[in-house]
């Protein structure tokens, strides 16, 4: 456990709380790791928990009836796990799995849907966030139909940057291929041509980005859409 890791502010959904909701939240906020390829959900299933990351990072798969999957979207220490509780839903037919290993903190599905139906700062919160994430679904579909795997990895690396302390991932070739939905063959071919052009150093299942501006320069521009949005929603202040 890192001190990063246990602090719930390093949440940022967490850290924009008011004084007066982040006092009750506080005691029910459940410390918990999330290793490399854990499952904090399957499709379908209820979700007993909602679970917000401080240094995991957690993507969001669709699994296909054969058991193929593709990402459509990651959160991490900008959001929560679980839109579903809130939005009324209680299960979702996308796969939860922490893509990158640490730590983070949950409360139980009952406590996050009464603060939701509390209205005020929190209502206004989670919803700003679900519109960003959704953003992000919606974006991430249109790059896939319409731009190549080099800038998708593009994408997908500074999206998963953005979450992290550093500038290293641990990141299996099966993991890239699972959740890109592409052969494993094609993760390696474009995780190897980043690494020719200088931009990232890739060996052993880890993945560490050597040139953020050179990434920035060859993606294209779905990631800028989806910062943008994620900024604009979701300020770096207490919820108002």
């Amino acid at each position: 456990m890192t001190d990063t890791s246990a602090n719930p502010r390093h949440n940022h959904l967490l850290a924009a709380l008011p004084q007066d909701q982040w006092q009750r939240w506080l005691s029910h906020l459940e410390y918990v790791e999330m290793p490399l390829g854990q499952v904090l959900y399957e499709p379908g299933s209820t979700l007993s928990h909602a679970y917000f990351p401080t240094t995991a990072i957690v993507s969001l798969l669709y699994v296909m009836q054969n058991g193929e999957s593709a990402e459509i979207a990651v959160v991490g220490n900008e959001g929560v796990v679980g839109v579903s509780l809130f939005m009324g839903g209680e299960s979702t037919p996308s796969r939860a799995l922490v893509q990158s290993a640490g730590g983070g903190f949950r409360v139980t599905s009952q406590l996050l849907k009464e603060e939701f139906d509390r209205g005020g700062p929190a209502l206004h919160l989670l919803l700003r966030y679900t519109q960003a994430l959704i953003t992000q679904m919606v974006q991430t579909a249109a790059c896939n139909r319409h731009h190549s795997l080099d800038q998708q990895l593009c994408r997908w690396l500074l999206l998963s940057l953005d979450r992290l302390q550093g500038t290293e991932m641990v990141m299996t070739q099966q993991l890239i291929a699972n959740m890109m939905g592409v052969p494993r063959e094609g993760a390696t071919d474009g995780a190897l041509k980043l690494h020719t052009a200088g931009l990232i150093d890739y060996a052993l299942g880890r993945i560490r980005v050597l040139d953020r501006q050179g990434l920035e320069k060859r993606t294209c521009e779905c990631y800028a859409v989806v910062k943008k949005e994620y900024d604009r929603l979701l300020p770096d202040k207490l919820a108002a």
